[in-house]
């Protein structure tokens, strides 16, 4: 911590974004979805901290509810993309053959397609429901995964306890998901934390181009692209706060990541 207390300190934001999260409907001063049309576009003030939108809502009280739905979609979907791509790149880093070759090559179709551009086709295909988009950043994430656990398979499958669990019969299921598997999650954990960022910009643009999470409810990227019409005419507290709920999040997470990198592997422990 006396080392990187800006990485420490960004992890205090994640977990009070977290408990807000978690707290929202009790945090919220008012109903995220009420409106009301003589309160409409009012700046920031004591009532209203962040001021209102066209509709009369509450900015403060629906970036609050919105984190909710912005972290439940890139958490569950860093988590899919996760167990997917941890069994696809263990069988494939310790089995070799075909079924590397298989692997890899749908792998390296996935990931000829720029990623947000393969999410807006998915999203588009499926429907612009919570768990469709659920579903195209995992898809997207799922080769990251793939391709980390099979390199550090690749790498343990040759060390002498791993010989060794071989050679007192376990079974091959056995040597890969419970002597194996675990000594791979060191990297992946540092890249499940800096996708948290980047599947919450996700959710953000998808929502911002009109693919992602779909009004009324609450989305940081939504409410952006809601408040960019009104940069013009000077109501710059719409577009703002949201704005920003996003970039602080992200960059928490990125911070996070290399903090947690810096930790785990063992060479950057070996410098410092």
């Amino acid at each position: 911590l006396r080392r990187n207390p800006l990485s420490f300190g960004a992890m205090l934001v994640i977990l009070a974004i977290t408990l807000i999260a978690l707290f929202a409907p009790l945090i919220a001063p008012y109903d995220p979805n009420a409106t009301d049309a003589a309160k409409s576009l009012h700046p920031v003030s004591f009532r209203h901290p962040m001021g209102t939108d066209i509709y009369g809502r509450d900015i403060l009280s629906r970036v609050i509810h919105a984190s909710r739905v912005d972290l439940l979609v890139a958490l569950t979907a860093t988590l899919v993309a996760l167990s997917i791509g941890s069994v696809l790149g263990s069988l494939s880093g310790y089995t070799g053959g075909w079924l590397d070759h298989l692997v890899m090559r749908v792998i390296d179709t996935v990931m000829s397609f720029p990623s947000f551009v393969l999410a807006m086709g998915i999203t588009a295909a499926l429907g612009n429901k919570l768990a469709n988009v659920v579903i195209a950043i995992a898809i997207t994430h799922i080769p990251i995964y793939t391709r980390l656990i099979r390199g550090e398979m690749l790498h343990i499958r040759e060390m002498e306890y791993a010989e060794a669990a071989m050679t007192v019969g376990n079974p091959r299921s056995r040597i890969i998901f419970y002597h194996l598997l675990p000594n791979c999650f060191p990297p992946v954990i540092v890249q499940a934390t800096l996708a948290m960022g980047w599947a919450i910009l996700t959710v953000a643009g998808l929502s911002f181009i009109g693919l992602g999470i779909q009004p009324p409810a609450s989305e940081w990227g939504y409410m952006t692209a809601e408040g960019a019409t009104y940069i013009v005419s000077g109501e710059w507290w719409v577009f703002v706060f949201p704005g920003l709920a996003i970039m602080i999040t992200v960059l928490c997470f990125n911070m996070v990541g290399d903090a947690l990198r810096d930790i785990l592997d063992p060479r950057m422990r070996g410098i410092r």
